[in-house]
């Protein structure tokens, strides 16, 4: 009896240890969490994160989040020709292409990424009443320029900007965002901004680069930008492959009202969304497309300071 009982006593033993270990286990972190993908001071703030290597099952069109909030996003229009074998650094796996596809027609068959819920996305509640936000990843433009404006009928028409990356307020019509990374026209000039608004319906304010854009991100290259907005103060800064931009602020006076007494948030409203590569994620309009490629986005609920940014460059890239 006793040979018989030891097989026994064994299994238990390792069901026991099998379910302590269940139990005491953190909840797993996805394949972008890794450690050659994410600094471990970043991941408690990661509310997404998409390194386009994770189609969802069954609806490869679609791209699962591997941050903390499981916000599942789309490639829109083009599906899974979006995904290409593109590294921006040493360990990634695909990136995203984005790019116009016609611009003599106004048309909704533009390239790009994001989802969008007009009552809000829940998932994305992190952003809700925040005190700031980051948004950061690698880029490489293969376009040199704003896109033809396909909304207008004059052949010279060209949008005044290129969408990177953004969350969309919580009044959003697909365009209106709380934290942006995009290329846009300020007088007269195209210059790289990180654009923020804190109230739904407010005024936004921007922080553009002094340097000439192409400098920042040349055509065929891929950089690591990052943008921060400090909703409780009014502060935002960029980065460029870890390092702070010189740049200036376009608005003056107090566009986020954040003159008075108190802690400031943004409004308690979810975001409708995220934006990537170009507004209107619901594709309902075509609006400054990005003919350019992505990686390892992150939208995170709290301003990286200027080392974690920087430390996230080098975990990426190796160069610690």
């Amino acid at each position: 009896m006793s040979r018989a009982r030891r097989p026994l006593v064994a299994t238990a033993a390792l069901l026991a240890a099998v379910v302590a270990t269940s139990v005491a286990a953190p909840p797993a972190w996805g394949h972008g969490n890794r450690p050659r993908d994410v600094h471990p001071s970043l991941r408690h703030g990661l509310v997404a994160h998409y390194d386009f290597d994770h189609p969802v099952w069954g609806d490869p069109a679609r791209e699962r989040d591997q941050g903390r909030s499981g916000t599942t996003i789309d490639l829109v229009n083009g599906g899974t020709a979006m995904r290409v074998p593109d590294r921006a650094y040493r360990g990634s796996g695909r990136a995203l292409q984005t790019r116009q596809v016609d611009p003599t027609v106004a048309g909704n068959d533009d390239w790009k990424a994001g989802v969008y819920s007009s009552t809000g996305v829940p998932s994305l509640g992190a952003f809700n009443a925040a005190t700031g936000t980051t948004v950061m990843g690698w880029f490489k433009m293969l376009g040199d320029g704003p896109a033809p404006n396909s909304n207008t009928p004059g052949p010279d028409d060209r949008f005044n900007a290129i969408g990177l990356a953004g969350v969309l307020t919580g009044d959003s019509d697909g365009h209106g965002v709380r934290a942006l990374l995009e290329l846009i026209n300020v007088d007269g000039e195209l210059r790289l901004v990180a654009l923020g608004r804190r109230l739904d319906g407010g005024d936004s304010q921007t922080f553009a680069a002094s340097e000439d854009w192409r400098r920042l991100l040349p055509v065929g290259e891929w950089v690591h930008l990052a943008a921060t907005f400090d909703f409780d103060d009014g502060d935002m800064a960029l980065y460029r492959n870890g390092r702070a931009v010189d740049g200036f602020y376009t608005a003056s006076g107090d566009p986020w009202l954040v003159a008075g007494p108190g802690r400031h948030r943004t409004t308690a409203t979810d975001p409708r969304g995220i934006k990537i590569g170009g507004s209107f994620p619901q594709d309902t309009r075509e609006q400054n497309p990005c003919d350019c490629r992505m990686d390892s986005l992150m939208f995170l609920d709290r301003v990286v300071p200027a080392h974690l940014v920087a430390a996230q460059y080098r975990y990426q890239t190796g160069r610690r």
